[in-house]
Parts: C-alpha cells; sequence; structure tokens
C-alpha cells in the first residue's frame, strides 16, 4: 500500500478510478482533483461513505488544486475534453495538449517523485507532453491504452468462442486509435492458436470492432464515452506498480530503438512494476504486424507535429 495515490479529473473515467483504487486498498489516500468547484469534493464525500459497506479504509478525498496531491507516489491523468460537434481532431489535440501541460507543470511542483500515468486522450501525443513538461523519465511516464485495448480484443474473442474471457491470451500494441494492433499471432485460447479456432473473416472482424470499440460506445451512449473498463484497465497498471507486480502488460511507452521505432510513445509490451516501466519487452511479430507498428507510429508522429510545446 502506497500512501497517497491522486487522480487528476473527477469525471465518469477519474471518479471510478479513484474508487477502484480505493477497494482495492491500493493507497492510504486518494486525492482527486478537478477544476470544477464541488465535484471532486462532493464525489470524493459519497465515496467515502461507502467505504464502511465495501469494507476499505483508504480516505479519498477532493480538491480543486494541487495541495493535497503534494508528494503522491503514483498520478493518474484523466483531464482533457472529448471531441465537440465540428471540431477537428487537430483543435482536440491543441486543447488537450494544452490542459495536460499544465497539469504537467503543476506535476512536476507538487508531486516531483511520482510515477504518472496517463489517460487523457489522444493519449500517445498526452504522455509525450506530460513527459516533456515534467522532464521526467520514461519510466515514471506511461500510457493507458493497449490495456483497455486487449481487454476489449479478449472480450470480443471470448464471445465468438463462447468462453471464459479468463481463458483468452492477446494483446493490442501500436497507437490508440484507428491504427492500433491487435496481434493475432500471439492471440490464444489456452495455448490453443485463436488460428486454428476461427477463420480469417471472423478474426478481421474482431480487429475491427476492437479498433472501433470506443467509437461504438460513444455511439450507443448518445452523450459520454466508456468509462468502466478505462477505469479498471488504468487500476490494473496502478496495481502492477504498487505491488510490484513486474506483470508484463501493453501500455504506451517512449521508445528509444525498440521495435526500430524512437522519439514517441507506442503502446508496446511492458513490464511494471515499483519503480514503473522497468522494462520494454520485444517480442517477434510477423511481418505484416510490424508494418501495422510503423504505420501506427508514423500516425503518432503526425499528431505530435500539430501540437507546440513552449
Amino acid at each position: 500500500m502506497l500512501n497517497k495515490i491522486t487522480v487528476v479529473g473527477a469525471g465518469n473515467v477519474g471518479a471510478t478510478t479513484a474508487q477502484r483504487l480505493a477497494e482495492k486498498h491500493l493507497a492510504r489516500t486518494v486525492v482527486m482533483v478537478d477544476v470544477v468547484e464541488g465535484l471532486p469534493q462532493g464525489k470524493a464525500l459519497d465515496q467515502w461513505e461507502s467505504a464502511p459497506i465495501e469494507g476499505f479504509d483508504t480516505r479519498i478525498v477532493g480538491a480543486n488544486d494541487y495541495g493535497p496531491a503534494a508528494g503522491s507516489d503514483v498520478v493518474v491523468v484523466t483531464a482533457g475534453i472529448a471531441r465537440k460537434p465540428g471540431m477537428s481532431r487537430d483543435d482536440l489535440v491543441r486543447t488537450n495538449a494544452d490542459i495536460v501541460g499544465k497539469v504537467a507543470g503543476q506535476l512536476k511542483q507538487h508531486c516531483p517523485r511520482a510515477i504518472i500515468v496517463v489517460v487523457s486522450n489522444p493519449l500517445d501525443v498526452m504522455c509525450w507532453v506530460m513527459k516533456q513538461v515534467t522532464g521526467f523519465p520514461r519510466e515514471r511516464v506511461i500510457g493507458m491504452a493497449g490495456v483497455l485495448d486487449t481487454a476489449r480484443f479478449r472480450a470480443f474473442l471470448a464471445d465468438a468462442l463462447e468462453v471464459s474471457v479468463e481463458d483468452i491470451e492477446a494483446m493490442v500494441l501500436g497507437g490508440h486509435g484507428d491504427t492500433m494492433v491487435p496481434l493475432i499471432s500471439h492471440a490464444a485460447v489456452s495455448g490453443i492458436p485463436v488460428t486454428q479456432l476461427l477463420d480469417r473473416a471472423t478474426l478481421d472482424a474482431i480487429i475491427q470492432r476492437t479498433r472501433d470499440g470506443g467509437a461504438e460506445i460513444v455511439d450507443l451512449l448518445k452523450t459520454g464515452s466508456a468509462f468502466y473498463a478505462p477505469s479498471a484497465a488504468v487500476t490494473q497498471m496502478v496495481q502492477a506498480i504498487v505491488h510490484d507486480m513486474r506483470r508484463i502488460l501493453p501500455c504506451a511507452a517512449w521508445l528509444e530503438g525498440e521495435y526500430g521505432l524512437a522519439g514517441m510513445y507506442v503502446g508496446v509490451p511492458c513490464k511494471l512494476g515499483r519503480s514503473g516501466l522497468e522494462q520494454i519487452v520485444q517480442i517477434e511479430l510477423t511481418p505484416e504486424e510490424r508494418a501495422a507498428l510503423g504505420k501506427s507510429a508514423e500516425h503518432v508522429k503526425e499528431m505530435m507535429a500539430v501540437v507546440s510545446l513552449r
């Protein structure tokens, strides 16, 4: 158990993450920071009042400034806006880069030793903004995307095969978005390759549904986006860090030559432990998968070019 974990942003993803962190006893205190007056305080009080029922002693507190977050061991950043009608993708990148950049400045000042897990979108670019502004090493700035995308991939495979999700082994790499790379070559059911159980057309449909996973939920909800699965994904990452589990999970990491790529955040297999990113694990990819990963990295670079960091 850590002393303090902070969640920046008290929207659906942030608040649900705070609740999950508390219920798993991952810190003595969970702080929620949000610019909306009363929002983090009200949600934190509601969550704390659930403690006697759920059986956790983690104190959840809300704040509109970063004072209570000072000295946090881990920080989860969910701040940012969703894309609005008429807003271009470039406008969204610039707007959220400005928001995340300001958050990064506060974290650099108040939480200089924290491990930061970024959830804000566009994920890979926001990780880069966080790293650049804080000046933290890549080991302490990682992004949550691959865990979520992989969970969706596993869930859809389990549906198609009518088996338990726990028996599905799979991994999704690349940028978080249309160019993500679900790895068919590494997907299996209790060790049995999925290519022996499903035809290529079915697998291609599952891959496409995985890529469209977030959009499918947005279309169904009409207003808002996914938060149950994203909060579960980031909590799994934080749990691996807190308990020094050294789990290998697909996360957005700053590449310095791994997979032949450098100078951007891309989803790759990462070993997570108490120091954050402990190792980027390089696995064998098919020529098709390697080409797709390169294409995904180029897309991340294109979005990075839209942002001007001072």
